[in-house]
């Protein structure tokens, strides 16, 4: 997993309430187990139009979003089934931070075993962010990680609560292989001594 210390990109916003993670990848895209190759069908039902087609009104497919980094959503964002494919697709389009109200629990903590940053703001936070988003290609944000804050295209500062767990994860890019690899010397310890317990 890439490690995600400090994250600078263009922020999209998607002022959506109740985003689930079928409108993020719908379920024609869900017979792959492979975590590349999604981001074309991220928010395919509102990115194309059914001619296949793009849909230049959707938020990702204007040219100032198309590199976005960030998607600044509004709450509730990932509620609904808890396909894992969610975040892999946001991750392959190139998102590495979504910042909202609230989260879906499942699509939270998955976004963390596959190096998204999920980040819950305020309304009043969000608003702002909104604003900043809105901006188009002026719209950068910096996702400061270690200091747990993001700094928008003028400056101003919105600070943000992180379990510290994750965020050592995060910052160190381990995922549960990572976490488990980390107790390689302790597990191969124990395997040597199971070895001579021959009944064991």
């Amino acid at each position: 997993m890439d490690k995600f210390t400090t994250l600078e990109g263009v922020a999209a916003p998607l002022k959506i309430i109740n985003v689930d993670t079928d409108m993020i990848i719908p379920k024609q895209y869900l017979k792959t187990i492979k975590r590349t190759g999604l981001g074309k069908g991220l928010f395919s039902e509102q990115r194309y139009k059914d001619d296949g087609s793009e849909n230049p009104d959707f938020v990702l497919n204007q040219p100032a979003y198309r590199s976005a980094k960030v998607l600044v959503a509004g709450d509730n964002f990932g509620c609904g089934s808890s396909r894992e494919h969610a975040p892999w697709a946001l991750l392959d389009f190139g998102i590495r931070c979504v910042i909202s109200t609230s989260f879906g629990d499942i699509f939270y903590n998955n976004c963390f075993k596959n190096g998204i940053l999920p980040i819950r703001v305020s309304q009043e936070d969000l608003d702002k962010l909104f604003d900043d988003a809105e901006r188009g290609a002026n719209a950068t944000l910096t996702i400061d990680l270690p200091n747990q804050e993001i700094r928008g295209p003028d400056g101003g500062k919105v600070k943000f609560e992180i379990d510290p767990f994750r965020k050592h994860c995060l910052i160190n890019g381990l995922d549960d292989i990572g976490l488990t690899m980390e107790k390689k010397s302790s597990i191969d310890a124990y395997e040597s001594k199971l070895k001579e317990r021959a009944w064991a």
